[in-house]
């Protein structure tokens, strides 16, 4: 009902319907009352945005011109009455400040300055001695540095060729081992699982697939799956030309599981 007075900027009632809701609220003590008195604080709130939309600012920009006459009106020079004496007067007048213009400018501006500010580093302080370069240190680690790559290379590439030197002769014996299983009876076919599983060592067992998977890459036995569903292996004989390319363009590789639950 007093929506539009309290919309008014020259009125207080809504600052009075908030003192009055506060009083009440101090006695409220069932759920309706205080849901009345939350629906009142929206009504008021929604009341006192609109009330602050409706307010007009009337102050004026900066004027730096019109800040510039008011302090020479201060330090002593009125232009109104320069104007005036530039009417009668054929010559420019020589306008100068008063000899006393900048004291009386700096005594009222005292004022407003309790304290000087203090004095800080823009950039950080200045530090006069540059720090001291550690540069024998630096030569010290870059030469046990360069002793230590100069040594590693030529370890890991022995070891590189010892194991491999290793890996070759293994592939060889296993080879051997093959070829003489299947010269002595070449009509038993030679099973694959039989040939790799130690019965006593997986990790060898690992080793002799390791092992006899090269001599299928090489092309010098191969696997097949037999009858009964299993694989066997027997050696190939190796030979040249079109024969290898052939034989090469039909390799397969596959990839075994074995866990140790399947090798026991």
């Amino acid at each position: 009902e007093n929506r539009e007075a309290m919309l008014s900027s020259k009125s207080n009632r809504l600052t009075e319907a908030l003192e009055e809701a506060n009083r009440l609220f101090d006695g409220v003590c069932r759920a309706r009352e205080a849901a009345l008195d939350a629906q009142f604080l929206v009504i008021a709130s929604n009341i006192g945005k609109e009330k602050a939309n409706e307010l007009h600012s009337e102050m004026s920009a900066f004027d730096s011109a019109a800040f510039a006459e008011d302090l020479l009106t201060f330090m002593g020079i009125n232009r109104t009455e320069l104007e005036e004496t530039d009417d009668s007067a054929d010559d420019e007048p020589c306008v100068f400040l008063p000899s006393d213009a900048w004291l009386k400018m700096g005594e009222e501006a005292l004022k407003y300055f309790r304290r000087a500010p203090t004095f800080h580093y823009m950039m950080g302080s200045f530090k006069s001695e540059p720090p001291v370069p550690k540069q024998r240190i630096e030569r010290q680690k870059k030469a046990s540095r360069g002793k230590a790559e100069r040594a590693m290379p030529a370890q890991l590439k022995k070891m590189e060729e010892s194991h491999q030197e290793a890996t070759e002769k293994e592939v060889e014996r296993i080879l051997g081992i093959l070829q003489t299983y299947f010269e002595n009876d070449p009509n038993i076919p030679i099973s694959f699982f039989d040939f790799v599983i130690d019965p006593n060592s997986f990790a060898r067992t690992v080793e002799n697939m390791f092992h006899v998977s090269f001599l299928v890459r090489d092309g010098l036995a191969k696997i097949k799956v037999h009858e009964d569903g299993l694989p066997v292996i027997e050696p190939l004989k190796p030979s040249g030309g079109e024969e290898e390319d052939s034989r090469a363009g039909v390799r397969n590789q596959v990839v075994i599981n074995l866990n140790q639950k399947a090798w026991q």
